[in-house]
């Protein structure tokens, strides 16, 4: 059973990512009849939706978008692609400056949480490391489990960063990606360009419960 259950949280964990790149690769296959590459479309869709002081580049980073830069930036696949998979990732990543400018309340508080979960957890990775020297350095006590529960509270925000951020990307791609895409790409291409932004919402949602799994092995321990 032990193993069985391992098998099932590997397959949770893999199979998500397995697909969504799957998915990706299949519509990304060239296309003549399109009239723009991804960097295009999100520069036209950021022109035309009157945000300003945003701009789009390439970058080797992964595709996002920078809040406090106000960027836009692309893979080289997505950024100089003319497919189906590229116009759909900068419509997604344009969605996400859509909801900067209309100040969408999850996306701000994601922006701030998410500096505070990597210092919180740098700091539950320290704590763990030395709480078994802590703990025989001073002998207090319930010190250790102080330090455990230290560490768990890091951990803790870093679930909650993820979990912010399920309604933040799901808004962005079947909220404003979406309709957006309606009027640039071939009615044909939308149960694709649908099937992108799914795959790409599930590697969140893995994500999201991988960081719940962590912080719950966390609260076991202390229990213990």
């Amino acid at each position: 059973m032990i193993f069985l259950a391992l098998a099932l949280l590997l397959a949770l964990f893999l199979l998500p990512n397995v697909w969504a790149q799957w998915v990706l690769k299949r519509h990304a296959r060239g296309r003549d009849d399109y009239p723009g590459t991804g960097a295009e479309l999100a520069d036209h869709l950021l022109r035309r939706l009157g945000i300003e002081g945003v701009k789009v580049e390439p970058t080797e980073q992964g595709d996002h978008y920078d809040p406090v830069a106000r960027r836009v930036r692309l893979s080289p696949s997505v950024y100089g692609g003319r497919s189906l998979t590229a116009v759909t990732v900068a419509a997604h990543e344009v969605g996400h400056a859509i909801q900067h400018h209309r100040g969408y309340a999850p996306l701000l508080a994601r922006s701030r949480l998410v500096a505070v979960a990597q210092k919180a957890e740098k700091l539950g990775a320290l704590l763990m490391m030395a709480a078994p020297f802590l703990f025989l350095l001073t002998r207090l006590p319930g010190g250790l489990a102080i330090v455990v529960v230290a560490a768990v509270i890091s951990f803790g925000t870093a679930a909650l960063v993820h979990l912010v951020t399920l309604p933040v990307e799901f808004d962005a791609s079947f909220q404003r990606a979406l309709p957006l895409l309606k009027e640039y790409i071939p009615p044909g291409d939308m149960a694709g360009a649908r099937h992108v932004l799914t795959a790409c919402a599930f590697t969140y949602v893995a994500a999201s419960l991988s960081s719940i799994l962590n912080l719950g092995r966390w609260l076991v321990i202390l229990r213990r």
